[in-house]
């Protein structure tokens, strides 16, 4: 049998601040993309942070199931690097390279690659030539091509006149001020950045007669770093862009409305592959989906945080209509190590965030209150909701035994974390012993 080739194109903190999704942010290639191939409106993370994130959906499960409850490069690991979908993939005949961002090991040499490509940095202008020598080389196939760009992590480029910030608006979660307005025109030159490399990868696909034959996975990790977002479990955290384009369905500029977690990519490759699919895989094939045999195939996805720059546990489930999140441990106040500093952080910060008290249960209603700002939790109304989603979120953590059911999660030896009570994750963190 003929597989085709996988291309995994990934960015950081992009969240779908993309032109597909609607947003004033021009990224015509990942424009050209979408209307190629298929766009997933309800796409979401399994955990809104940098490596919990790409560890779900390379090994198919949740952040605590894989053992990835924190950041690699601050001591965090999977718990099996043998579970990650190269070493599948390798059984069905792939040959699997990195070049980029891969942010699951702080040695990528462990993960299980054929080949990892050396770059000067993870960013575009570094990352795009060493992918185009690669797919202009004939290389054999099938191959797992894994190209990982650092933008639009943070530091951002600043703006230039096509990125005027005069008239631009700030993330949702945000007020509409000018520190808000610049710091979104330095994410919208960001994001320009990120385009015009992803779309010269996909151009040399094409170019060298390998389009055809190759699924193109093109996503992000997690919502776009800006308070309130990344690292948070309301959909500004876990809404990802996802696009794919390929053999199997996936063309024709279709939209599909199902919601979708980051942990169905695996299955969903071992569906169209035809190949036996690993027991410890938590997601469904998004294939019915793309097929038009079904609107759902998930009823609820369901996210975790344990670790970012410092512990902060917090669990949920989502329906199309509910959203339920759950945070463990006293703490009523914000972990501010764990949103990243920035002018809107600053803004924030100056109406008195740190002190602002945080619900230890929260239940919105998505479709009155899509930006997830009027808490239900207390409303006798919604008993039975809330009764029915704390028990959905009760069921996953016992059948993926989730260690938060035991007591609070230690960091491992070895780790670096941040004071919970700190302001920012660029202070010193502490060594576990």
């Amino acid at each position: 049998m003929s597989y085709p080739n996988i291309l995994y194109l990934h960015s950081h903190d992009t969240g779908r601040y993309i032109q597909p999704y609607g947003y004033d942010i021009p990224t015509p290639n990942l424009q050209a993309l979408a209307e190629e191939g298929v766009l997933f409106r309800q796409a979401f993370n399994a955990a809104p942070t940098c490596s919990p994130s790409r560890a779900c959906l390379l090994t198919g499960q949740s952040a605590h199931s894989s053992g990835m409850i924190g950041l690699a490069h601050r001591g965090f690991a999977l718990a099996d690097y043998s579970q990650h979908i190269a070493h599948t993939l390798r059984g069905a005949g792939y040959t699997s390279t990195l070049i980029g961002v891969q942010h699951v090991a702080a040695d990528r040499s462990i993960i299980g690659y054929d080949r990892c490509v050396d770059t000067a940095s993870t960013h575009a202008r570094d990352v795009v030539p060493a992918a185009i020598q690669f797919l202009s080389a004939k290389p054999q196939q099938p191959f797992f091509l894994d190209v990982g760009f650092s933008e639009t992590h943070r530091e951002f480029i600043e703006p230039g006149p096509a990125d005027d910030s005069r008239y631009l608006r700030p993330p949702a979660p945000l007020p509409d001020t000018p520190e808000t307005r610049h710091d979104m025109a330095c994410f919208r030159a960001t994001a320009r950045v990120l385009d015009q490399g992803m779309g010269a990868v996909l151009q040399a696909l094409a170019d060298h007669e390998l389009a055809e034959n190759t699924l193109v996975i093109c996503t992000t990790d997690h919502g776009i770093a800006f308070p309130g977002m990344k690292c948070n479990l309301t959909d500004h955290g876990l809404g990802v862009m996802l696009i794919m384009r390929g053999p199997g369905g996936f063309a024709g500029g279709k939209v599909v409305d199902g919601l979708v977690s980051h942990i169905d990519l695996f299955p969903t490759i071992c569906e169209l592959l035809g190949i036996e699919r690993p027991a410890w895989l938590q997601g469904r094939s998004v294939l019915p989906l793309v097929r038009g045999e079904a609107a759902e195939v998930n009823e609820a996805i369901y996210a975790d945080v344990t670790y970012h720059a410092a512990y902060e546990p917090q669990r949920c489930v989502r329906t199309q209509r509910w959203k339920y999140i759950r945070r463990f441990g006293d703490r009523e106040t914000p972990v501010l190590p764990n949103c990243d500093d920035s002018p809107s952080k600053d803004v924030w910060l100056r109406a008195d965030w740190r002190e602002r008290t945080i619900a230890r249960e929260q239940l919105y209603d998505l479709w009155f209150d899509p930006n997830e700002a009027h808490n239900l939790a207390d409303d006798p109304e919604q008993a039975a909701v809330l009764r029915e989603m704390r028990q959905r979120l009760e069921r996953w953590m016992r059948e993926t035994d989730d260690p938060l059911l035991r007591g609070p999660v230690p960091a491992p030896h070895g780790a670096r974390v941040n004071d919970p009570d700190g302001l920012s994750p660029r202070e010193t963190p502490i060594l576990v012993e």
